[in-house]
């Protein structure tokens, strides 16, 4: 399973206000089959399987679009670890467990 974190920027809006482009993107998410998800302060972190990825980074990247944004800037970052099962909670646990040492 691959985890991504993913920051859509709408430009070009008539507020500086983003909260509504963030409802709308979250709304999508969860059309969106197969992957999990979690909404950050300053992103969005999704699990799944890479071609889910990469299906809802298109989806959010197109909402500000269709919201009325003049243009869309994009940053994904992806793990995509393939020897072992990954997750967000396995990540975390494993830096918790070294804390703990």
């Amino acid at each position: 399973m691959a985890i991504a974190e993913l920051t859509v920027i709408p430009i070009g809006t008539a507020s500086t206000s983003l909260s509504g482009y963030v409802a709308d993107m979250q709304r999508t998410l969860a059309e969106v089959e197969g992957i999990t998800y979690e909404m950050t302060a300053m992103g969005t972190i999704i699990e799944g399987p890479i071609e889910r990825l990469f299906e809802a980074m298109r989806r959010l990247h197109e909402c500000p679009f269709q919201a009325g944004a003049g243009r869309v800037s994009t940053v994904m970052k992806i793990d995509d670890r393939r020897d072992q099962d990954s997750s967000v909670a396995q990540k975390l646990a494993s830096v918790r467990a070294k804390l703990n040492d």
